[in-house]
This record gives C-alpha cells, sequence and structure tokens, in this order.
C-alpha cells in the first residue's frame, strides 16, 4: 500500500499541476495523501516532516531567490539587459540571427539575470530580428530555450543559477565543481543546438517558408494569465508578474556600463570560491549557535550570496539616474522570489514525506541499483524528478534530500570525486525537466505566440537531446578520467 500512495500522490500532483493548481495547495494534499496509505501520522507528517524540510530548503536558498530577482530587476528597469541584447545582436548582423539571439540570452542568463527577465526583454527584440531575417518564427522559441536554459544554467562553471547552487550544500562543492568537464558538456549542447537550428533554418528557407503570420502576443497578456503563473513560479525563480512593476529608465547605459554587473557576478563568484573563503578562519561554524556546520557547506551559497550582492551593489551605482524609483524596482525584485521559492520549498517538502514512507526503501534500492554505476543512477533520479515536477530545482532537491548521503557514501567508497557527482546532479536536473508542462516552455510559448504543436519538436531537440548528450559524455568522461 505504501508503494502505491507513492504512485497516487506522484500522480495528483502532477496531474492537477499540469492544470494549473496551486503547488502550494497540491504538494501538501499529496504528501498527505502518499502517508495515508502509508498508514503515517497526517500531522505529524505535515508539519514535522513536509514543513521542517521545506523550512529547510528556504533557509538554505532564499537568499539566492532573492538577490538574484532582485538583480534581474535592476537589469531589466535600468535597461541592462536590453542594451546587452541588442549589443549581441547587432556584433553579429544579420546573416548570423540565429547565433546572436542564442548568445545574448547566454550572456544575460550567465551574468546572473533571472530567466523570466531575459525571456520578457529577448522575445520582442528577436521577434523583430527573425522576421527581418525571414526565418520561420516557429524556431525562436528553441533558440531562446538554448541560450538561456541549457548550458548556462547546468553546464558552464560558475553559474549562478539556483540550479547549479542546489548540489554544493549536498557534496560540499562550489559553483566551479568539475569546471572542464562542465565547459565540454556546454560546447556540446551549443553545438549540437546551433546546428540543429541551422538545419532547420536552411531547411525552411530551400522549402519557401518565411517569418509567418504574426500572431499577437504581449508581456501583459502572458503576466495575467493564471496558468502560467502558477507553472513559471515552480520552473523558474523569478514570479512573472512583478516584471511590469517597478520603472524603467527613459534611456539605456552603454553598453560596457550594461556589461559591468555581469562581469561582476562572475569575476566575484570566482574570487569568494577559490581564494577568499578558502584561506578565512572558520572554526567558529562548528559551534551550535551557527548550525554545528563547515565551510564546505556553505562557501558555495556564501561564494554566490556575495557575488549578486556585489552586482546589485555595482548596477544601481552605474545607473543612478536611470533608475527613477530604485526602491519601487528593489520591491518587485524582492517580492517576484517569494512564490518561486516557497513554491519549490513545498515540492521539496513533498518528497521529504515521500522519503520517510517506509515504502520508500524499495524505490532508493532500485535507483541505487541501477546498471551503469551511482553516476548513471544519479543522472536517472534527477532525470525523472525533474520531469514529474517540471522543476529542474525542486526535481534536484527532491533527489538529493532523499538519495544525496547515499551517493556521498558511494562516492567514498568508489573514490569518485563529489565536484563530479555535483555536475552529474546539475546536468540530468536540466534534461527532462523541459518537458510540455514546464512553467518557462508554456510561459516562452506564449509570449512568441506560438504553440506546442509548431514548436516544441525543436525545443526538445535543443534543450532535451542536445543535454542528454552532453550528460552522456561527462559521465564517459567523469567515468575515465574522473572530475576535472
Amino acid at each position: 500500500m505504501g508503494l502505491l500512495g507513492i504512485l497516487v500522490g506522484l500522480a495528483i500532483l502532477v496531474w492537477l499541476a499540469f492544470r494549473g493548481w496551486s503547488v502550494l495547495l497540491l504538494a501538501p494534499a499529496a504528501a498527505l495523501v502518499a502517508a495515508a496509505f502509508g498508514r503515517e501520522p497526517l500531522l505529524a507528517s505535515w508539519t514535522q516532516i513536509f514543513m521542517a524540510s521545506a523550512a529547510r530548503f528556504l533557509a538554505q536558498f532564499f537568499p539566492l531567490f532573492l538577490l538574484g530577482a532582485v538583480f534581474g530587476k535592476l537589469m531589466d528597469d535600468s535597461g541592462s539587459v536590453a542594451t546587452v541584447a541588442a549589443f549581441m545582436t547587432n556584433k553579429f548582423g544579420e546573416r548570423r540571427i540565429m547565433l546572436a539571439v542564442v548568445l545574448a540570452g547566454a550572456v544575460v542568463t550567465y551574468g546572473g539575470v533571472s530567466l523570466f527577465v531575459a525571456f520578457f526583454v529577448l522575445v520582442p527584440m528577436a521577434q523583430t530580428l527573425f522576421r527581418a531575417a525571414a526565418i520561420p518564427r516557429r524556431l525562436l522559441p528553441a533558440a531562446l530555450v538554448l541560450g538561456t536554459s541549457t548550458f548556462t544554467m547546468s553546464a558552464l562553471p560558475g553559474t549562478p543559477s539556483i540550479q547549479n547552487a542546489i548540489p554544493m550544500p549536498f557534496f560540499g562543492t562550489t559553483p566551479f565543481a568539475a569546471p572542464g568537464l562542465g565547459i565540454i558538456a556546454a560546447i556540446i549542447m551549443l553545438a549540437f543546438g546551433l546546428w540543429w537550428l541551422g538545419r532547420a533554418e536552411s531547411a525552411a528557407r530551400r522549402a519557401g517558408a518565411g517569418y509567418g503570420v504574426e500572431t499577437r502576443a504581449s508581456v501583459d497578456a502572458a503576466v495575467d494569465d493564471e496558468l502560467i503563473r502558477e507553472r513559471a513560479t515552480t520552473a523558474r525563480e523569478f514570479d512573472p508578474a512583478e516584471v511590469r512593476h517597478g520603472r524603467h529608465g527613459a534611456a539605456d547605459p552603454p553598453v560596457l556600463v550594461a556589461a559591468l554587473p555581469l562581469v561582476v557576478v562572475i569575476a566575484v563568484n570566482l574570487a569568494m570560491s577559490l581564494v577568499v573563503l578558502p584561506q578565512i578562519d572558520s572554526s567558529y561554524l562548528g559551534e551550535e549557535r551557527w548550525g554545528g556546520t563547515s565551510i564546505s557547506a556553505v562557501a558555495g551559497v556564501w561564494s554566490v550570496v556575495v557575488a549578486l550582492a556585489a552586482a546589485i551593489a555595482t548596477v544601481a551605482l552605474l545607473n543612478r539616474t536611470r533608475l527613477p524609483q530604485l526602491r519601487h524596482s528593489m520591491d518587485a525584485g524582492a517580492n517576484a522570489s517569494v512564490l518561486p521559492a516557497v513554491s519549490v520549498a513545498s515540492l521539496v517538502g513533498f518528497g521529504a514525506v515521500i522519503a520517510a514512507l517506509p515504502a520508500f526503501t524499495t524505490v532508493r534500492d532500485w535507483v541505487l541499483a541501477i546498471e551503469g554505476g551511482p553516476l548513471v543512477s544519479l543522472a536517472v533520479a534527477t532525470n525523472i524528478l525533474a520531469a514529474l515536477t517540471g522543476s529542474a530545482s525542486g526535481g534536484l532537491t527532491i533527489a538529493l534530500d532523499a538519495l544525496g548521503h547515499n551517493y556521498m557514501t558511494i562516492a567514498a567508497q568508489a573514490g569518485i570525486n563529489p565536484a563530479l557527482m555535483h555536475r552529474v546532479a546539475v546536468i540530468g536536473a536540466g534534461t527532462l525537466d523541459i518537458l510540455p508542462h514546464n512553467g518557462a516552455v508554456v510561459t516562452l510559448l506564449a509570449l512568441c505566440g506560438a504553440s506546442h504543436r509548431r514548436s516544441y519538436f525543436d525545443i526538445v531537440m535543443v534543450g532535451i537531446v542536445g543535454a542528454v548528450l552532453a550528460l552522456i559524455a561527462v559521465i564517459g568522461l567523469g567515468t575515465v578520467l574522473g572530475s576535472f
């Protein structure tokens, strides 16, 4: 009965979430259904397991949600995102529009700008470029997914994405875990995605297909759609409803001013991870009042927090006259972080209740026994859970909450570097999360005025197939050569 309860709870969560029900209600309800099938005490399951795990997730990662959303909002309201994107597209010219759109998305998201902020700025610009170059509009969502939701989210070393931060407390790693393998994975994702998009564009030109009939779509329509909002807030770290709050400046900044905060994120993150934190005296962290922890457990999160804080200060100082209502912009960014953080925390709470059921030992043993070794089983676990939840961050945290200790034990016994486990887990979570019900996919299609029927296959190719190829390469190289 316990195993049946796990399946029923998952089915309720996935089905109703796909229909637009709030995860804040669904996650505890589905968890209690699973607990009831397992004959576990319901109130204790909710207050002592579900809420404790959700609160632990917020305690660890809410600073990243908060600072990331504030930074993204300030970059948007100051015009910095638009300036960087325009520079990238102008630099590559009309003959390389596809590459320009992909790299524009990559630059701003690798620099720490929230995904939905990037979408709302890049989509109108990319539509103009695609229309002028007569590139089929159906390829626009795939180009933006490739640039914003693949290698800059899970592969490039140092990326400040929440997905790259989640394994750090579990494995004691930094944002730059397995940098060589991450770069190789990023090259595979980018090369395969550009090859596919170029192939699709060439085929469309041979067939005489142009941009196509324009479909009216607007930011306001996407923001006001409650179904989109519910799905979006479990997928990424920015609430779309806050996009139009705050106030944009009258003029965009020069490109160097716009790009400097992005550089600050990466530079400070690198300095904190490799230079500053390893040298400080952190023995006090072992005291009970600091949680009895160690620097290895918190260094990764601290690095990203300091990097984002430095970038926020930089963009605010450089754009004093371009942020006419600084407080309102920062308030909007702060508000945009709350619902996504609590939504993902609720998914984590659901996973904790499932993991606490006696029947879960059967699931755990099956996952750990998957042929191919611990790297393969870790990749399968994160893939499946990210696919079911439609959230890379939610699926990744659930998997590591339930199995992270087991994988660390296996890694120690097998001599596997935790940095390799980190990179495999993140790339694994960033593959099947891009299923049709994923909030980022639904939001992007709505903004582009596109449909699943016409555009989703190309999203699968650049967002899933390319990532799976990169994941296979990382596992193969990591197995043979170890982490590097």
